[in-house]
């Protein structure tokens, strides 16, 4: 189905319209979408379950996502099991996991009969490549003269509280990697700096933090709207003087189907969070560094 969000950060209005297969899963149905796309029956459902899988970022997939590329019939499912691989495989990726996915990425980017799939595979194993030549650094960690990004816990009053935090912490990430390439959220060792090694590597520090204020949820015949407000701050690093607060909401209309009521949940949360960051935070970052 189509759900529309409906986000307001300020004076700000952004109207989003986000597709089935595009939507996150909730967190817990990791072990159930491993299987759909193992044994799914309908390319749809393997190829919806590879999308959240890829979004969720949990390492579970992995050897899903490994079997699917070399074996599934479909070759949507096929690239996006080469996309999911991308996503999901870190610097911090046990070397074990890491080299059985290039390896399968080299197969299939030169052995595959369909050459969307070859293009993807090729995508995906050149960026793993790039994490392995890192050698002992973390890679993506902040260089000398950089910005540091300090992700905090986040906090939400809400049921599965440690999934929804899990979830806000990880679109934090993302969405600094893909919008804020001059800013990293890793430190080289893994390690959050100390106020000496921020000096010592002339870097600039910031603390991000959020919490989810409020979920409602209200039914209107057959569809439900979720609301969600996110409140995110922004602070010094390490001493996390803040400086900036900030807040951001959101409506999702979805079906009356409890599964849906808990995936238009998230939706609504990565919709705010993203926005918050992209068109706030970031800016804010970047004006007190002088960029």
């Amino acid at each position: 189905m189509t759900r529309t969000i409906s986000i307001a950060i300020g004076a700000l209005a952004v109207l989003l319209v986000l597709l089935g297969h595009a939507r996150p899963a909730a967190a817990d149905n990791v072990d159930q979408l491993v299987k759909q796309l193992d044994t799914g029956s309908d390319y749809k459902v393997r190829l919806s379950a590879a999308t959240s899988l890829a979004k969720l970022g949990d390492p579970r997939a992995i050897p899903a996502f490994i079997k699917a590329l070399g074996k599934d019939s479909d070759k949507t499912v096929r690239a996006a099991a080469a996309l999911g691989l991308s996503k999901i495989i870190t610097a911090d990726t046990p070397a074990d996991k890491r080299d059985a996915a290039i390896k399968a990425l080299e197969k299939a980017s030169t052995g595959d009969k369909d050459a969307f799939v070859k293009k993807q595979a090729k995508k995906a194993l050149d960026k793993l490549k790039k994490l392995k030549s890192g050698g002992g650094a973390t890679a993506g960690a902040a260089v000398a003269g950089g910005i540091y990004i300090d992700i905090g816990e986040m906090s939400a009053k809400v049921a599965d509280a440690a999934a929804v935090k899990t979830l806000m912490r990880k679109t934090v990430e993302k969405t600094f990697s893909k919008h804020a390439k001059d800013m990293s959220t890793k430190w080289t060792g893994g390690k959050a700096p100390t106020k000496k090694q921020l000096d010592a590597a002339k870097t600039q520090a910031y603390h991000v933090d959020g919490t989810i204020v409020e979920m409602t949820t209200k039914a209107s015949g057959s569809s439900t709207n979720v609301s969600c407000k996110v409140s995110m701050l922004i602070a010094t690093f390490p001493e996390k003087s803040m400086f900036g607060f900030l807040e951001g909401g959101a409506t999702v209309q979805a079906s009356s189907d409890p599964s849906d009521v808990a995936l238009a949940k998230e939706d609504c949360v990565v919709a705010v969070v993203e926005d918050l960051v992209i068109k706030k935070i970031i800016p804010t970052i970047k004006t007190k560094s002088g960029i």
